[in-house]
């Protein structure tokens, strides 16, 4: 892969220049963009995946759904439908997706909705009985037909946006600049002991521009895993051996932090949407007991035995106050 990724570089101009063309355009107009009234908040990022819109997306849910209607709109990566549609409680990982059948599932109170075409998708919630007072968008900075009026962009702590390079070399869609979109960057996934001067020095290498505001964020695991019909403590895994099971884009940090407390498991890993094939859920079948992700288990707990628990996580973000004061002070404009 790396001597591929080392021959693909050659391409590299060809997909910067044509990309920095395209935002280019629109920037200044050439290309039109969409602006709302009313709130819409994008969470993205620059990256092909793997640095936690989910987890932000579902931060944001619990930070702003006791005092305002809210809908999520993605484009339901991996889905079976087309066009837009709306989640109820006959929704599933099929017709919405991994993660916004997910979402759907841990907040059936909040509006979930897909749709490829973000201005579409927005007209058509503004169209439906009780629209929501304010949209989140997931995964869609690159989405310039639809202009946010707050956007979030996330970065990992191991894999930051500036040490990379476009595809198809890199992991980036779109050049580094395109952060200066962002009024927030989040550097997601970090340690919880990060240093003071490690965060200075990550925000010199991020080069924001003076009116971008900064965050960094870690992992929270809970405490107990999850079945259809049970729960238990994540210590009771010391006795007993145990599966993982990732279909995610970057397993490091749940498979580090397994090891830390000292559990012993296989891991079967795959990549990031993976549809199972009959052999390889009649292997997951086989094992005694496995652990998967929220992610993974939205789709797999309707195809496997009882014996298939997920580990929730929830992120938490330093200086919390602040980060919601500038959410909260971007609504107030609109609202």
């Amino acid at each position: 892969m790396k001597l591929l990724r080392k021959i693909l570089i050659l391409l590299n101009p060809v997909y910067f220049l044509f990309v920095w063309l395209r935002n280019k355009a629109y920037d200044s107009g050439l290309f039109k963009s969409k602006f709302y009234d009313f709130p819409v908040i994008c969470v993205g990022n620059l990256s092909l995946g793997g640095t936690g819109k989910t987890p932000m997306v579902e931060y944001l849910i619990r930070m702003l759904k006791y005092n305002y209607r809210l809908a999520v709109l993605s484009r339901g990566y991996g889905r079976k439908s087309h066009g837009f549609v709306l989640a109820d409680s006959n929704s599933n990982s099929i017709s919405l997706g991994d993660e916004s059948f997910q979402i759907k599932s841990k907040f059936p109170e909040i509006t979930v909705a897909v749709d490829n075409d973000r201005q579409h998708g927005i007209a058509s919630l503004q169209a439906i009985d009780q629209p929501p007072k304010i949209i989140l968008l997931d995964d869609a900075f690159q989405h310039r037909r639809v202009k946010a009026g707050f956007s979030v962009l996330l970065t990992s702590y191991n894999d930051l946006y500036c040490d990379d390079l476009v595809l198809p070399a890199g992991n980036l869609r779109e050049p580094r600049s395109g952060a200066q979109r962002a009024q927030i960057v989040v550097v997601t996934k970090c340690p919880q002991n990060l240093s003071i001067a490690e965060k200075q020095v990550i925000q010199k290498r991020l080069k924001l521009n003076f009116n971008q505001q900064l965050f960094f964020s870690s992992i929270v695991y809970d405490k107990f895993i999850y079945s259809n019909d049970e729960k238990k403590s994540v210590q009771e895994l010391k006795n007993e051996s145990f599966t993982l099971l990732t279909g995610i884009a970057d397993s490091t940090p749940l498979v580090g932090y397994l090891n830390n407390l000292g559990l012993k498991f296989d891991h079967l890993s795959f990549p990031d949407h993976h549809e199972f094939s009959k052999k390889e859920l009649e292997l997951i079948a086989s094992k005694t007991l496995v652990l998967t992700t929220e992610k993974d288990s939205s789709r797999l707990k309707s195809l496997v035995h009882k014996k298939l628990y997920f580990l929730p996580i929830t992120l938490e973000v330093d200086d919390y106050e602040k980060f919601e004061t500038a959410l909260k002070n971007f609504i107030k404009k609109l609202d």
